[in-house]
């Protein structure tokens, strides 16, 4: 063994790997198109685009300009895939207008329908209704309502939904009234969905059968994600594998069945096929999500590589579905279902693929060993994600997996889809005993959501912690070790330098401000983190703004669903102190025009905010516009909304 080794001599056993660590700067350069305060010049796109193509052909024998070259290329893509989008974006809300539309997706929630529908005149929206009338999947009604224009984030950096809607094809969404069915569908995927929705009549069948994640209700949904077991209710690779798993044993037997057959092509190949065209059958009906695509696209190649004899699970397979993915949409990568899907995916095959791991030799310790071990890879992999967009961790959730894990896997999952196609023919009872054995695991889900710290408040989480958690991960997965390092602990360099940027990333989260001042969009509704660290809100309700109290204590650390506490305000007006600023809100033109001018001569104050939109030559430069946040050192940070996704493109 050689004492010594190169740096280049190092660099050059990376390339191998070389796919894998495309990875990180093709997302990285999409992720930082989508975050930017600025829309790009659409001609720097095209060439950054060109730069980052060319450049990862040139240099791919080079490791750090490939991958600058394609942190180019998933930015100049990100831009160009954005621009060319041809989605009709509203500029203003818009009521009392005559809406048509074909019903592409029916939603029951609280009392009240909930449409997915496609308008030829306001592309797709979804409208809520308390019309009691049945609508199906493919009818086109006509009523009179409203539509709403999508609204940015409530944070910077938040989830903004209109640029969710912008890149899901939604023009936005509303209410509809009064409504009539001008034409009932007979046949296709829509009527199917429909039949086996109206035949089976349950909520287990909406849910993990055909997609409907708001079937599932909410109470029960706090429930499971307590319980780390969000993710069964998404479609995804979970419930692909089990599909094309059982599939896949069902066929083989039957071809094995048929010896003239066998005897020229092995039964695996046309069982993989059939498997294959079942899986398909699932994914269309079940709406296609990001989750599901991509356990398709991972199922898919799973499958050629299992006929051509190749290795089945590999990190290559799944950078190869990764990379899928961003070209069909790279905005994907700033989903929670993208992110938390591969995430997981990756840990899992790392782990079995690329560590030697002692398992015991008896089947049920081997069995249990693999389970936990996988469940605690999954967890950790996902928990900054996890964390990221719910602004929670389950800390049951590793026990929650492995309890509720098996028994979806063998018992439920088998259960509802043989009840769900029973219940196309009349036969009902496989799906009531599945309703059963779900009653009897949801009272254990309770009792563990109702133990001592089930979640811990996270609050908010950095860029740069994301970001360094992601590097240090795709460290310890894509790094390749060398035994030629003199030093021990240089020989595990992967473990190394990933938990050198895990730990910078936990400290960035560990000394980050929080935010001490929110103010929306439209101004209508501020909070103040109070002396005892709670906020407090000018309003108690506010229908324009009602996701901004729990995406706000959410960020402050607090608890959801929780009373809305209420500032005071003196003199018509809220004064809002720190020790080194000071603002006022005037919700009205209470004292306005008599006192703007006093307020602008005013030195102690360093910001001004109305509801009304107001302006003054003396004191422009304190005078707020759009949403934001102010820490504690007086900084302000904006919301940006004025991306092409939050209008019309000009």
């Amino acid at each position: 063994m050689a004492n010594k080794l190169t740096l280049h001599e190092w660099m050059g056993t990376q390339y191998k790997n070389i796919l894998l660590w495309s990875l990180l700067p093709t997302s990285f350069g999409a992720a930082t198109y989508f975050t930017l305060w600025f829309e790009p010049n659409a001609h720097w796109l095209y060439a950054l685009f060109a730069f980052g193509t060319i450049g990862a052909i040139l240099f791919r024998k080079h490791l750090i300009c490939f991958l600058v070259a394609c942190f180019f290329f998933g930015f100049g893509y990100a831009g160009i895939y954005a621009n060319n989008q041809d989605i009709k974006i509203l500029n203003h809300d818009i009521h009392g207008i005559n809406i048509t539309g074909t019903v592409l997706e029916n939603q029951f929630s609280n009392d009240k329908q909930r449409l997915h529908l496609s308008s030829p005149e306001f592309g797709e929206i979804y409208l809520s209704t308390a019309d009691n009338i049945t609508i199906n999947i493919g009818d086109t009604i006509s009523g009179t309502g409203g539509i709403f224009k999508p609204k940015p984030a409530d944070v910077p950096h938040g989830f903004d939904f209109a640029r969710h809607a912008y890149f899901s094809g939604i023009s936005g969404n509303g209410y509809i009234n009064d409504i009539k069915i001008t034409y009932t569908a007979e046949s296709g995927v829509y009527s199917t969905k429909e039949f086996i929705k109206s035949r089976a009549n349950s909520f287990l069948t909406d849910t993990l059968v055909l997609g409907d994640k708001k079937a599932l209700p909410k109470s029960h949904r706090k429930i499971w994600a307590t319980n780390g077991m969000a993710h069964i209710w998404s479609i995804s690779g979970y419930h692909i594998t089990l599909i094309a798993g059982w599939l896949f044993i069902i066929f083989y037997f039957i071809f094995r069945l048929c010896p003239p057959l066998v005897r020229r092509i092995p039964a695996r190949i046309p069982a993989m096929v059939c498997s294959w065209f079942g899986v398909l059958g699932y994914v269309i009906l079940s709406g296609g999500g990001i989750a599901t695509l991509r356990a398709f696209i991972m199922a898919t190649l799973v499958m050629l590589a299992f006929m051509l004899g190749r290795n089945v699970l590999s990190l290559r397979t799944a950078a190869i579905a990764f990379l899928a993915l961003i070209l069909w949409n790279p905005y994907y990568v700033m989903s929670a279902g993208f992110q938390l899907s591969f995430a997981s995916i990756f840990g899992i095959i790392w782990l079995w693929q690329n560590n030697k791991i002692n398992t015991p030799r008896n089947k049920i310790l081997k069995f249990f060993y693999t389970a936990v071990l996988t469940a605690l890879v999954a967890t950790i992999f996902t928990a900054a994600f996890v964390a990221m967009h719910f602004g929670t961790l389950p800390i049951y959730g590793l026990v929650g997996n492995l309890i509720f894990l098996p028994i979806f896997s063998f018992l439920l999952m088998p259960c509802i889809i043989i009840g769900t196609l029973g219940a196309t023919i009349g036969i009902q009872s496989p799906l009531i005993f599945a309703h059963k054995i779900y009653d009897t695991i949801f009272d254990i889900a309770q009792h563990i959501a109702q133990l001592p710290s089930s979640n811990i408040n996270i609050g908010n989480i950095p860029n740069t912690t994301i970001v360094f958690i992601i590097i240090g991960l795709g460290c310890a997965m894509f790094i390749i070790n060398d035994e030629r390092f003199k030093y021990l602990m240089f020989r595990k360099l992967n473990f190394l330098v990933g938990g050198t940027f895990i730990v910078l990333g936990i400290l960035c989260y560990l000394f980050a401000p929080r935010p001490v001042f929110y103010i929306s969009n439209d101004h209508k509704l501020i909070a103040s983190v109070s002396d005892n660290g709670k906020l407090k809100f000018n309003k108690s309700k506010d229908s324009s703004n009602y996701f901004a109290f729990d995406t706000w204590k959410r960020m402050n650390g607090e608890n959801t669903g929780t009373e809305n506490l209420r500032l005071t305000k003196e003199s018509g007006v809220y004064t809002i102190s720190c020790k080194k600023w000071k603002l006022i809100y005037m919700p009205t033109f209470v004292k306005l025009a008599g006192g703007i001018t006093t307020i602008c001569q005013d030195h102690t104050i360093d910001y001004i905010a109305s509801y009304f939109d107001i302006s003054s030559e003396k004191c422009r430069n304190k005078i707020l516009r759009g949403g934001g946040v102010i820490y504690d050192s007086g900084k302000f940070i904006p919301i940006t909304s004025n991306r092409i996704w939050h209008n019309l493109p000009q």
